[in-house]
């Protein structure tokens, strides 16, 4: 019997043993079989057993637990065979508190790093393989997310473009009516950019007169950015290409456009630390090594620059940013010298997105003054905040996103994480709300001089849907409706409140099958993410549904550090209130635990990248209420993070470990490479992350389950932690879509064999 059955044993032997005890039941409560061994188990029965110094419980039981638990910790705790991984002497002086890293090797490339990334996949696929309905869900999986899906349609000069995938396709594929009464034409299908599905489309952009398309291209999940030229009526390639792009958009302004890019990087590209962005203007026809630099910032090289330019090209737009939260912003006329920027916001205190230009009055997005961000408006011969006028003021709900269209305003408000949408003219007076099928998230495409819009809705059990809409009259008609082989009407979505651990109620959503009872056996998986102010809202996935099919229940829990509730919201989730966060997710699962949803054995937790982080945090800080864990991508080393890649944009989040002492112990009480226990049995462990991420390196994984595996190898423990390591693959964006089902697949078969489940496909 294998180790991730041993605390469901223990429980069956205990129940018929132990009678109904309730000093034998506590334990066996959450937490107790985090003793390490059998003598301590004894030590704390014995204890227990005795109230004000009189036995409770029958001698007799007490002997026949004591005997059981000999047998189980003999018999299904064990020391796990895992493949060695080197240790160095390296150590660092931190404010003179020395920390030892010995796996620092595992952040640079090397033979005995492939060696120990192969024997790691080879110990997983064991596990996996040996899972007898692996191949059943494999083939539901596929079955299910077999079926046509739509991107919300964009128009420019007279032309629609929309993103299609018939199903299986590993990317979807980028269609032109070059007419609205035109038969669609694959305009770019980027599956024939590589054989494996590889090379993925980041940034399409259309030229104002509708004649050509840039295009950007990832190869294997990696940031770097390559930007092509098509020309739409022949879908003939042009010969500009550009590389060494990352972080940009492309802008569009006469016969070229602007991009953002590094110098080409020394070293490895995908750990080499990301320095000196600049914004360039490419000229079609030209070579890259003709490009005229626009806008760098030589003396802060940790600066990040994007360009961008109004529908009609009037004005171009540069927003710069020190992180991943705020942004200055410089505006120009085109028609003037170019070297003449005017300042808008030239700190780094708020964010600024502009919305339109309509009538020489510009339309800004801004959480200046405000938290939950509102609409003004202001004159581009006097643009800085002094003369910012409110078109639609700061409310109690976030204003999420507005898009100009027909004239008018549509605005997305997020109100308790979830979206509602109206529309207002330009005075900011409010004409009629968007009514929404269900609790969801919506998005908006439009031209600002056109009544025809189009509107996307999705939510849990709510595959998405493509509506197009008129925005004079409110009409809407199913444009691309939802053809995928699922019931939603199987199943529910409800919002309910936690307590979070400030005392304040937070939504936290839960989706499962209708007749659930609340026993607390419900095998339950809990998804968190809080951080860098972003918005988890309700969307769909195809992936989710056998785990609710099997009777699962899907927990999202919304966690300060994201951006659900506004700007205040996220900074009490950073740097020294970073703790917040994990205390949140805990009184989430605790809440579920509590109100029997669930229960400690039938609770595993998931969370990617800054989620990666909390869901290693978590089980650390609080290893009895879960009895799996799966960290994707996850920032795991909070000491060494900011020296790669794009890792120093994360500050404002995090804090380092070298701006003060204080924020050094902050990060290191609760870095999840540096709090691992000895002894301790932690909850299964699913690391997974890819050979190509250069968004969080995947060396954060490597340490963290080296490090995790050689305490496991020392001690007897109950559950084993693995690392599923993908090739040719990054962060997540792009990845092709077979290899998401071998991901999925791989997921959800840990996810229902730890906690037990059953599953009949």
């Amino acid at each position: 019997m294998k180790a991730g059955s041993v605390t469901k044993c223990r429980g069956r032997i205990f129940s018929r043993y132990s009678g109904v005890d309730p000093v034998v039941a506590r334990c066996y409560a959450p937490g107790f079989h985090q003793t390490s061994t059998s003598t301590e188990f004894i030590a704390t029965l014995l204890k227990s057993a005795k109230i004000k110094g009189t036995m409770k419980i029958p001698l007799l039981h007490i002997l026949t637990a004591v005997i059981a638990c000999c047998f189980i910790t003999a018999t299904f705790a064990q020391k796990y065979d895992y493949p060695p991984a080197q240790k160095s002497e390296q150590t660092d002086d931190y404010f003179g508190t020395i920390v030892a890293d010995p796996y620092r090797w595992m952040e640079a490339d090397s033979p005995e790093l492939q060696q120990w990334i192969e024997a790691q996949n080879e110990l997983t696929n064991a596990y996996l393989d040996s899972l007898p309905f692996r191949d059943a869900l494999r083939n539901r999986l596929t079955e299910l997310v077999d079926y046509p899906r739509y991107g919300t349609p964009w128009t420019r000069a007279g032309k629609l473009f929309y993103f299609k995938n018939d199903g299986l396709q590993n990317q979807s594929v980028l269609y032109v009516l070059d007419t609205p009464d035109a038969e669609p034409r694959v305009l770019l299908d980027p599956n024939k950019l590589s054989e494996d599905g590889t090379v993925a489309l980041q940034t399409t952009s259309v030229s104002k007169d509708g004649k050509y398309l840039a295009y950007s291209i990832a190869r294997s999940g990696s940031d770097w950015n390559e930007i092509f030229v098509l020309d739409i009526a022949t879908g003939v390639p042009l010969a500009d290409h550009i590389e060494w792009v990352k972080f940009s958009g492309i802008a569009w302004l006469a016969d070229g456009f602007f991009y953002s890019r590094y110098d080409e990087p020394e070293g490895d590209r995908l750990t080499a630390k990301n320095e000196f962005h600049k914004i360039y203007y490419h000229r079609l026809g030209t070579e890259q090594t003709a490009d005229r630099l626009v806008f760098d910032t030589p003396e802060h090289p940790l600066r990040n620059h994007r360009a961008s330019t109004d529908r009609d090209q009037r004005f171009i737009f540069i927003a710069e940013s020190e992180s991943t939260y705020g942004n200055s912003l410089y505006m120009q006329r085109i028609a003037s010298d170019a070297a003449n920027m005017v300042a808008v916001i030239t700190d780094f205190r708020s964010e600024q997105n502009v919305v339109a230009v309509l009538d020489d009055t510009i339309y800004l997005l801004t959480d200046r003054d405000a938290p939950n961000k509102r609409l003004v408006r202001f004159d581009p011969s006097n643009p800085t905040p002094e003369h910012w006028v409110d078109v639609i003021p700061e409310t109690d709900s976030l204003l999420s996103s507005v898009s100009c269209i027909g004239g008018k305003f549509i605005v997305t408000y997020l109100k308790d994480a979830a979206h509602e949408a109206f529309v207002y003219d330009k005075s900011g007076q409010r004409i009629r709300e968007i009514e929404l099928p269900t609790l969801g998230m919506t998005g908006f495409s439009g031209e600002k001089d056109s009544d025809v819009y189009f509107q996307s809705f999705t939510s849990y059990t709510y595959p998405t849907v493509i509506y197009r809409c008129n925005i004079e009259t409110g009409e809407r008609e199913e444009f691309f409706p939802s053809e995928i082989n699922f019931n939603k009407d199987d199943y529910l979505t409800e919002r309910v409140w936690y307590e979070n651990s400030d005392g304040k109620k937070v939504p936290i959503f839960l989706t499962y099958k209708k007749g659930l009872q609340k026993d607390g056996n419900n095998p339950t998986l809990l998804y968190g993410y809080g951080g860098f102010n972003i918005s988890v809202r309700p969307s769909f996935s195809a992936f989710r549904i056998p785990f609710l099919e099997q009777g699962g229940i899907y927990a999202h829990a919304v966690l300060r550090g994201g951006g659900e509730y506004g700007e205040t919201w996220h900074k009490s989730g950073t740097k020294l209130q970073k703790q917040n966060v994990f205390d949140d997710f805990i009184a989430a699962a605790e809440f579920l635990i509590e109100n029997k949803y669930t229960s400690p054995e039938k609770l595993a937790c998931q969370g990617g990248s800054n989620g990666g982080l909390l869901v290693a945090a978590v089980i650390l800080q609080r290893p009895d209420l879960f009895k799996a864990a799966l960290p994707a991508v996850g920032v795991l080393d909070m000491l060494r993070y900011h020296k790669f890649t794009i890792g120093w944009a994360w500050a404002t989040d995090y804090g380092t470990s070298e701006e003060s002492k204080e924020m050094f112990e902050y990060l290191l009480g609760y870095s999840p490479l540096h709090n691992i226990r000895s002894g301790v049995n932690y909850p299964a462990v699913l690391v997974t992350t890819s050979d190509h991420d250069d968004r969080v390196v995947p060396a954060h994984s490597f340490k963290f389950v080296a490090a995790m595996q050689e305490t496991q190898r020392e001690h007897d423990v109950l559950n084993p932690t693995y690392i599923r390591i993908e090739t040719k693959a990054g962060h997540g964006a792009g990845k092709p879509i077979s290899k998401v089902i071998d991901e999925s697949t791989d997921v959800w078969s840990f996810i229902m064999d730890q906690l037990g489940m059953q599953p009949a496909f």
